[in-house]
């Protein structure tokens, strides 16, 4: 069954692959592929009325697409539909019968030391993982049947969502360091395909490029963590490591002349391989631009796979860090400063996508606080319940710009509620979620991480507890002001507004499906992820702190109700702004512009790695490219030499004019030269 699982995806994606190749495009009579794309990247095209237009501005019909984009579309979803299932057996099989297992499929490396066998490790954390990236990208593919309606590369676009629930699903079930690494890297290729699926657009070009550089940062560090467990353990197994690790505290590494705490330098080395994937503070910038692919793989990043692989990764090697607290308390810090900056960040921001991607910043930070509290099964539930109304709220918003035509800018929407009433119930229902409104999905998670944050020993713990809970009122805030500004008030565009209307079913049910999650995934498993029923649960799969779960359980009701205060503080402030007194937010702006400037150019934090990183990097390659490659290289090197001989040749060359006097004066200038010689006495000796 497992196996059935994982590899489903890569079936439909290689079937997918061979329709793309075949032909399954839209093409102009004169054979070029026709590409749809409004300004801000969507490839849906419902509402491309136009026709193609060639070089010289003649109009061309598009011919239709042949019939295997439809079955690309019917094979990937299916295949995924049926893997979802499985999943949901899994659960109950792993989770609750306890039958856990280690399928090895073959062995893969051996070379000297390293041994490595590629096998598929099925315990709670795996099946609560291979639930939530199915479940979601099952609806995500089902959701993309009208979402992508029209676009000419359909089987191009599934074939890569399933390549990158292929490679996410590889990732969950590694049992082995290399093998995950291998997913590791397999989701990140995948995510570059689908941002930059849009390829003719230069602003998704330069979005896949820097989120595939800005994540070799953190892979650099994820890859030497790797080589120093590797170098302490002598295996890249997670069973030989977890036996290993208790062995390994007090021993050092030297590091660069520092020695370092072997435990501590390593899970640093490992968290930052984290940071890139999860997008957390000084590596987040990759996240936003992101948006510049469809709303779907939107969905699907920020959602079930990519951005979760760090926290998951984390999770899965709690051993470690559960005997490094200083490591924690570097993951607190990085999660909670996190968590805050992504929510100011997300208040002033206008493009509907965008707000939800600060969100989801956000709440990583948040995972990556309750991992370092060492309540690894409450991220691990915020996780599970942050799968479905993210993935709820992006797909809303995919929704709401299907209906605006391609409108993505919430300042331009206003008073969609009665035009689009289910994809508004359902929006609200997802923001009820994230920013935990009592009894949703999101209230029982997020409340259980700031509790950890307050009942936790380590070191960053009050920092994390401040960051959280204000968060957690920042969130409400610009959660409302999307709903507010997109749903309610007048309509700031009326030709837009007029001609908007409820999406087709094949997204409709999907938004139903996550919707029901939002609210239903939260309470069901509380016991089992924040309650007394965790140890049951996750077994061995997680190392938890043996107290953090009771403690939890103890602190002040003040504290307790604190992030539901916080929350309606946001709600009743944001109510304020853009619904009883909406001048009020234009005038604290141009009262505190240094402040909003701050906050809408991001921290400045693309402006400065630009002036330190990228400038640089471009100076030091014209500079080797002008230098290095076209003087010295092109002028002391083969092309250097080959020229030289030119120019020799060419000067010889002068020299045969063909005119008789030239060749005689010569000889006279030789025979006058003979002669000199010989009367100097040269000739004689």
């Amino acid at each position: 069954m497992i196996q059935a699982i994982v590899f489903l995806p890569l079936v439909g994606a290689l079937i997918a692959a061979v329709i793309a190749l075949f032909g399954a495009h839209a093409r102009h009579p004169s054979g070029d592929t026709v590409e749809h794309g409004d300004d801000h990247g969507h490839g849906h095209a419902a509402h491309h009325d136009a026709a193609a237009h060639d070089d010289h501005g003649h109009d061309h019909p598009v011919e239709p697409a042949a019939a295997g984009s439809r079955a690309a579309e019917i094979v990937t979803t299916a295949l995924l539909l049926i893997s979802a299932g499985l999943s949901w057996l899994a659960l109950v099989d792993v989770g609750f019968l306890h039958h856990d297992a280690r399928i090895a499929l073959f062995p893969w490396i051996n070379s000297g030391d390293l041994q490595v066998a590629w096998a598929l490790r099925v315990d709670t954390l795996t099946a609560v993982m291979l639930v939530v990236v199915t479940s979601v990208s099952s609806l995500v593919h089902l959701y993309s049947i009208g979402y992508m309606n029209e676009d000419p590369n359909r089987p191009r676009f599934f074939g890569y969502l399933s390549l990158f629930t292929f490679a996410m699903l590889m990732l969950v079930t590694a049992d082995n360091l290399v093998q995950l690494f291998f997913g590791w890297e397999g989701v990140g290729l995948a995510s570059y395909l689908l941002i930059g699926f849009w390829y003719q657009k230069p602003s998704a070009n330069a979005a896949a490029i820097k989120a595939f550089v800005v994540n070799r940062v953190g892979d650099f560090g994820f890859a030497l963590g790797i080589f120093a467990i590797f170098m302490l353990v002598g295996s890249t197994d997670f069973e030989t490591i977890f036996a290993a690790a208790p062995g390994l505290t007090g021993k050092t590494i030297n590091f660069f002349g520092w020695h370092a705490d072997a435990l501590t330098l390593t899970c640093l080395l490992l968290f930052m391989g984290a940071m890139g994937k999860s997008a957390q503070f000084l590596l987040h910038t990759w996240l936003p631009d992101a948006m510049e692919g469809p709303t779907p793989v939107s969905a699907l990043i920020h959602a079930a796979t990519m951005v979760t692989a760090g926290v998951f990764m984390v999770a899965r090697l709690s051993p470690l860090f559960e005997l490094a607290p200083d490591a924690q308390a570097v993951v607190m810090f990085f999660g909670a400063t996190t968590a805050f900056f992504a929510a100011t960040v997300g208040l002033v921001q206008n493009d509907i996508k965008r707000i939800v991607a600060y969100s989801t910043c956000s709440q990583l930070g948040y995972m990556f606080v309750a991992m370092g509290a060492g309540a690894y099964s409450v991220g691990m539930f915020h996780l599970f319940t942050h799968a479905f109304f993210k993935a709820l709220l992006f797909l809303g918003s995919g929704s709401v710009i299907h209906a605006m035509h391609h409108e993505q800018d919430i300042r331009h929407m206003g008073g969609l509620k009665d035009r689009i009433p289910f994809t508004y119930i359902v929006m609200v229902i997802g923001t009820l979620a994230l920013t935990g409104f009592p009894l949703t999905a999101g209230y029982f998670s997020k409340d259980a991480i700031i509790e950890a944050a307050f009942a936790s020993h380590n070191p960053m713990a009050f920092y994390g507890f401040t960051m959280t809970v204000i968060a957690a009122g920042l969130t409400s805030f610009y959660s409302w002001r999307l709903i507010f500004k997109t749903f309610h008030g007048e309509p700031h565009d009326q030709e837009h507004h007029e001609a908007a209307h409820e999406s087709p079913l094949t997204m409709l049910i999907p938004l139903f499906l996550l919707a029901v999650g939002a609210l239903a995934a939260g309470f069901p498993f509380k016991e089992l992820f924040a309650g007394h029923g965790v140890e049951e649960f996750f077994r061995d799969s997680l190392k938890m702190n043996p107290h953090i779960i009771e403690e939890m359980h103890h602190i002040p009701e003040s504290v307790g109700f604190l992030p539901t205060v916080m929350m309606a503080v946001g709600f009743v402030v944001s109510w304020l702004f853009y619904i009883r007194r909406p001048y009020l937010p234009v005038e604290l702006a141009n009262q505190h512009q240094l402040l909003y400037k701050f906050l809408l150019n991001k921290w400045y934090f693309d402006e400065l790695y630009d002036l330190i990183f990228v400038r640089p990097a471009k100076w030091l390659g014209r500079f080797l490219w002008k230098k290095g490659d076209g003087f010295i290289i092109d002028g002391f090197g083969p092309d250097g030499i080959s020229a030289r001989v030119l120019d020799v040749t060419r000067g010889v060359v002068k020299l045969q004019t063909g005119y008789l006097y030239h060749y005689a004066f010569a000889m006279l200038i030789g025979v006058a030269g003979l002669i000199t010689w010989f009367m100097l006495g040269v000739g004689g000796q």
